[in-house]
């Protein structure tokens, strides 16, 4: 075997052991446009000089050094996907780390006869291998090549997520999971570290205990959070079915209408009930972090309920149901307080002037008034940010609407320094009203990547021209891994004229 993938502390490092990596040097590389990394490394330096990657011939294998070994199944895991993907690799485990890391930080060096890939830990190797197999390319005589290359690699937000909805059409646990469709995966390669999950309940489309335990996991191994989103008082007509007294009854003059409302936020039995589910959902999701909502609450149902209209006279709260909601969501952030949990809350929740912890990230969506401003008014408040209102990948326009995407930043408003650095990222939205599992790959990708690339490269990363080349090939790299991803304009993928 030609190469053994080295371990000292704290860093993974690839490294060369009784033999060469590369097989017969191959000289100028022709096909410039094979390389095409996604999203763009912060450093990156790569010769035309390029090498011939021997099947035969290359393994890597973790060094006597290594303070991990076989036992870590996460990278062993890893190895074994990116075997599926290029046959060219035989990979066996190196590094493991519990901790997720936000700010990964990798060095990947390529030259004869070594290539050298350094991580802090085991978040920021998978994405190094990720880059790895991104330079590997074809050439037109079918031969594997790389380039001599250096990188040195960090995202620039800690925060890059998908919102994925399944509420107003149940996505099926082999979508999220397994097969082709497979939004999880794609978040890895895509370099994405969040997946924000909305939930559905009619009893035949459910997911069990055992269903939610196995996406965290398969998150996990691909170095992915999984945050669940709650989202009260509004929203929530389907836990009425489940939970007695828990929605407003509506009225329709001095009689109950039939119909139900918000979350009643008079009764005490809607705390209780809040108090118990939000207990065990702490120990159902490990992130730090749960989504609480927050938004587009319709007031009318709570204007009609005459022990609605006499609790807010009680209150002082005169007309003024914002108030109402405030009071609602104040309590409920002290119960998920007492769970020790952070909280993440749409940015109604901040305008309506409720009191948040000094952590609370205020999750910006609305597009009047100008998101630019919001972010401004949030960040000045002390909070941390994240942006989605430029990202709402289920709103699709005709031709290349990728690029409004791709320019989008979510620092560009009017602040100072300090207030920039509150931007944790942001999170494209595919919201279910039109997606199901029929259509969510093809509508969610190519699109997410321009965001990925927006959250994760130099904010000096702006050439569109650049970036739709580029994007082009990740593209066609996606469908070759088995992935539908819908083209960006004419053309072809090379690999198309093998019939694959």
């Amino acid at each position: 075997m030609y190469c053994l993938l080295k371990l000292v502390p704290l860093f993974l490092a690839v490294a060369v052991c009784n033999g060469w990596l590369f097989g017969d040097f191959v000289g100028k590389q022709k096909e410039q446009d094979e390389i095409s990394l996604w999203p763009l490394p912060q450093k990156f330096q790569s010769s035309a000089v390029a090498f011939k990657l021997s099947p035969a011939s290359f393994q890597i294998v973790h060094a006597k050094q290594s303070s991990a070994g076989p036992s870590c199944s996460l990278l062993e895991n890893a190895f074994r996907r990116y075997e599926l993907h290029s046959p060219l690799f035989t990979f066996e485990p190196v590094l493991c780390y519990k901790r997720f890391c936000s700010l990964c930080v990798d060095e990947l060096s390529i030259d004869e006869p070594s290539a050298v890939l350094k991580a802090a830990n085991v978040w920021g190797a998978l994405r190094g291998l990720e880059t790895f197999s991104q330079l590997v390319y074809e050439d037109y005589y079918g031969v594997n090549n790389i380039n001599k290359t250096d990188i040195s690699d960090f995202p620039r937000f800690a925060h890059r997520g998908i919102l994925l909805d399944s509420s107003r059409h149940f996505l099926p646990l082999k979508v999220i999971l397994l097969g082709h469709r497979t939004p999880l995966p794609l978040l890895k390669s895509n370099w994405d570290s969040v997946y924000h999950w909305g939930a559905y309940h009619p009893f035949t489309h459910v997911y069990t205990p055992s269903d939610v335990k196995m996406v965290i996991e398969f998150a996990r191994m691909r170095g992915i959070r999984v945050i669940p989103e709650f989202d009260t008082p509004g929203h929530t007509e389907s836990w009425g079915n489940g939970i007695k007294d828990l929605l407003t009854p509506c009225y329709s003059g001095s009689s109950p209408s039939g119909t139900f409302g918000p979350v009643n936020p008079i009764l005490n039995s809607s705390y209780d009930f809040m108090t118990q589910f939000f207990k065990e959902i702490s120990t159902v999701f490990p992130d730090a972090y749960i989504h609480l909502g927050g938004d587009e609450v319709d007031f009318r149902c709570w204007e009609s309920n005459p022990d609605i209209q006499k609790f807010m006279a009680q209150q002082g709260f005169g007309k003024d149901y914002s108030k109402l909601e405030s009071f609602y969501i104040q309590r409920l952030l002290d119960i998920v307080a007492a769970t020790k949990k952070g909280y993440m809350v749409w940015q109604e929740v901040f305008d309506n002037g409720v009191k948040l912890k000094a952590d609370t990230q205020i999750h910006v969506w609305k597009g009047r008034p100008q998101y630019q401003d919001e972010m401004g008014q949030v960040t000045a408040a002390g909070f941390r940010a994240l942006l989605s209102t430029p990202w709402y990948l289920n709103r699709i326009s005709y031709g290349q609407d990728w690029v409004n995407i791709y320019k989008a930043d979510p620092q560009n408003f009017t602040g100072t320094d300090a207030q920039k650095k509150l931007v944790i990222g942001g999170e494209a939205c595919l919201w279910g009203e039109y997606v199901d599992a029929t259509n969510l790959t093809p509508r969610l990708w190519p699109r997410a990547s321009a965001v990925a690339e927006r959250l994760w490269s130099d904010k000096s990363v702006t050439d569109v021209g650049n970036a739709y080349n580029r994007l082009v090939q990740h593209r066609c790299r996606m469908v070759k891994r088995g992935i539908p991803a819908e083209p960006l304009f004419v053309g072809h993928c090379r690999q198309e004229y093998k019939g694959l």
